[in-house]
Order: structure tokens, then sequence, then C-alpha cells
């Protein structure tokens, strides 16, 4: 293994409407210190869509990359399931 591991999020495309761009929400469970409940925390990040060909809905894998602009520093790697 030479150099660092880029990291994997699976998210779901909530918005398509830029060009090569998508907006994926990544959802994680944490648990909560004092009380241990399990809470679900979303980000939210530009991912650069290349071909334009993710869908509102679709489920899709980034890859940290180098920065492509202000806010984009992911890329869309597959597309794991298209919406309905």
């Amino acid at each position: 293994m030479s150099g660092k591991e880029k990291k994997v999020r699976k998210g779901k495309v909530v918005s398509d409407k830029m060009d090569k761009t998508v907006v994926v929400e990544v959802e994680r469970k944490q648990q909560h210190k004092l009380y241990k409940r399990v809470i679900n925390r979303t980000s939210r990040f530009k991912a650069h869509d290349e071909e334009n060909e993710c869908n509102e809905g679709d489920v899709v894998e980034i890859t940290e990359t180098r920065p492509i602009s202000k806010q984009k520093r992911w890329r869309v790697t597959e597309i794991l399931r298209k919406a309905k």
C-alpha cells in the first residue's frame, strides 16, 4: 500500500440541477454520548458527475478527490442503484 487510502461514501442523490454536479446526502448512525440512543446524522456533499448520468433518488458511491471547485471535493465513482 502506497500513500493514503481515499475516503469512500455511499449516499443518495438529492439534487441534480447543476451541470456536472450532484448533491449527495450521506447518512450515518451515531450513538449519543450521554443517553446512548442511536441518532441519524446526515452530511451533504457536492460531487463531480462528468457525464451527467446521475438522477435524483439514485444511490451512488463517491470518492474523495482533489478540489475540483470551491465546494467540490468528491467524485461519483459508480451508480449503485437507479431511482424508479
